[in-house]
């Protein structure tokens, strides 16, 4: 049980990694939208960087629960994160903005499948339950994306 357990603590502190990106990235997009969606999306990447707040606050707090220690500095988020960093250095397009946060998801959305089907594999019910319920609302996000974008929810994937 204790190697099945330090892989259940590896999986959470790359999730912790990637969320401290992906929430970076959602306030990037929040500084700088622009165009004739911005009052929209403005609003909505600030919901979502506070959602994607609370559950990498769970995450981390589930990851102490069961004996880990989560990454906690920026050095650590970029070192173990499945979400790339993508500096602000051009205008970017506000329908970009919303496609690079479907890809991110879905990144997210692939790192909580993995995390389902391990927890599941060592009898960890409560972070299985913890991965389940999150991945409901991210799958829910991707598709208010895409409809966003005028896509469907599976394009792209």
């Amino acid at each position: 049980m204790a190697q099945t357990n330090t892989e259940v603590q590896e999986l959470l502190n790359d999730m912790v990694a990637s969320h401290g990106v992906f929430i970076t990235k959602l306030y990037q997009h929040h500084f700088y939208v622009q165009g004739p969606h911005f009052f929209t999306l403005h609003i909505k990447f600030e919901e979502l960087y506070k959602e994607t707040t609370e559950h990498f606050d769970e995450l981390a707090e589930r990851l102490i629960a069961i004996g880990g220690k989560p990454y906690a500095t920026l050095k650590e988020f970029l070192e173990h994160s499945a979400i790339e960093e993508k500096p602000y250095t051009e205008k970017v397009p506000a329908e970009e903005m919303v496609a690079s946060t479907v890809a991110d998801y879905r990144i997210l959305c692939d790192n909580l499948a993995a995390g389902i089907t391990l927890t599941g594999e060592v009898g960890d019910d409560v972070t299985q339950d913890l991965l389940i319920a999150y991945k409901t609302g991210v799958d829910k996000n991707i598709w208010m994306l895409q409809a966003f974008l005028g896509k469907d929810p599976l394009e792209g994937k």
